[in-house]
């Protein structure tokens, strides 16, 4: 999982609400036994036109928004069923982040769990990014995990994520890897529990 400290690049918008992950990964993308080649999956019927052609009036095949970084949504954005191959093709589409008011919480986990960052804001907020997003000439934003901070032109928008999310997005590991670190923590309660209550660890010694 990439490390996500601080980010510029495109943002794209996509304001229709209730985009489920049918929509952002068909399900004919669903067969593959690994992770490859799911970037060509996503959006994949509004990126292309039935002869496989790219669609010119979808907005990431038009050329300001071309290679964008981070996603502007509309409400409960990825809906649906879990599909995290949704997510692996987002971040295979150099997707870093997507930013709306509101998100599914199922997709919201996975993608915390495969380093895309998820943002919601303010409906003022997310008004002031609509129109930076509209604009091919001033789409280009920052995005600070250590700041908590979006940057645009001369503007700046805060905005807090818990603890656990921007320790993980930030250290750019799985959340075995940021368990680990309290290991030793871990170790102690254990101890402490089990010595309180030794039945319990017949239990689980058990077969």
């Amino acid at each position: 999982m990439q490390a996500f400290t601080t980010i510029p690049g495109k943002l794209a918008p996509l304001p229709a609400a209730n985009i489920d992950t049918d929509v952002i990964m068909p399900k004919q993308f669903l067969k593959g036994i690994d992770r490859q080649g799911l970037d060509r999956g996503v959006f994949f019927d509004l990126r292309f036109l039935a002869d496989g052609a790219p669609n010119p009036d979808f907005i990431l095949n038009q050329p300001g928004w071309q290679n964008a970084t981070f996603l502007l949504v509309g409400a409960n954005f990825g809906c649906g069923s879990s599909r995290e191959h949704a997510v692996w093709g987002l971040n295979q589409l150099g997707i870093r982040a997507i930013i709306g008011t509101s998100f599914a919480g199922i997709f919201d986990d996975n993608c915390q769990r495969n380093g895309v960052l998820t943002l919601s804001l303010s409906e003022a907020d997310y008004q002031r990014l609509s129109v930076v997003a509209a604009d091919a000439q001033r789409n280009t934003i920052s995005v600070s995990l250590e700041q908590q901070t979006i940057q645009f032109a001369d503007e700046v928008i805060h905005f807090t994520l818990s603890a656990l999310k921007r320790e993980m997005l930030i250290g750019g590991g799985s959340a075995v890897d940021w368990t680990l670190q309290y290991e030793a923590d871990i170790s102690q309660f254990e101890a402490q529990h089990f010595a309180q209550r030794p039945w319990l660890q017949r239990t689980r010694e058990q077969p």
